[in-house]
């Protein structure tokens, strides 16, 4: 399963690199028509080994969004490509500024190295696999999106609305803290997803618009402990726009 990791060595070396990967262009699968899909294993690879990323670094992941879903995203695209040696800076640029901590401008580019993936497929979920298990109680299927669009209120893209049947409602924004941008407290995660329906030993299927913001719910189980975590990739993009597919309000 995907977890959430403490680093086997200190972070005090980790800044030796610093990198700049663009997720929607870099990561993704520019062939596939389901937009934003993960990087084929091939490009993935090239992408981070060109980058100077290779099998024995920690990655320290972070990004301006809010939410850290961009960082979220990455954490995840790295373990399904069975790099484990990731983590997320809670709080991630915004935090860090805040602080008064160390920035710099210079772009530094880095000698190539070899990232060595290594595909874990149960940390991706395809449109007929989640279709095969709709009903089934095992799994627990988290719908990342705001209300809105859970409730089919919103439509924010062409396609239809409403949600996968059977689908818990988690927006993305409730598992951080808006007043410190950090991810809420365990306790505090533990509440929301156990409110919402959540058990441990379920299989957890997470989606949002493009397999982003479903990473953010991801990543708050993982530190959670929850062992069986998978991203549906395509996401409402992919289901939405499907009429073979069934949808509920």
């Amino acid at each position: 399963g995907i977890r959430h990791r403490s680093p086997s060595r200190g972070l005090g070396d980790v800044y030796k690199r610093q990198v700049y990967i663009d997720w929607s262009s870099d990561i993704v699968d520019p062939g596939d028509t389901i937009p934003a899909q993960i990087a084929p294993l091939a490009r993935f690879a090239s992408v981070l080994g060109g980058l100077g990323i290779g099998d024995q670094h920690l990655v320290v992941a972070y990004d301006i969004h809010p939410t850290a879903q961009f960082a979220t995203r990455l954490w995840w695209a790295l373990n399904y490509y069975g790099h484990d040696q990731v983590v997320v800076l809670n709080g991630g640029f915004a935090k860090w500024q805040r602080e008064n901590r160390p920035l710099e401008v210079r772009i530094p580019t880095y000698p190539a190295a070899t990232f060595t993936p290594v595909v874990q497929p149960q940390l991706r979920a395809t449109a007929a696999e989640v279709l095969s298990q709709l009903g089934n109680q095992h799994i627990a299927m988290i719908d990342a999106r705001d209300r809105g669009q859970y409730s089919g209120a919103v439509v924010r893209r062409p396609g239809r609305p409403g949600h996968i049947p059977g689908a818990l409602n988690i927006p993305r924004d409730d598992v951080i803290d808006p007043a410190t941008g950090t991810f809420r407290s365990n306790e505090e995660l533990a509440k929301i997803f156990s409110n919402a329906g959540v058990q441990p030993q379920q299989q957890v299927v997470a989606y949002c618009n493009g397999g982003v913001a479903a990473t953010t719910i991801l990543f708050s189980l993982a530190m959670l402990g929850y062992p069986h975590l998978t991203n549906y990739d395509g996401s409402w993009n992919e289901w939405g726009s499907r009429q073979d597919l069934p949808t509920e309000v």
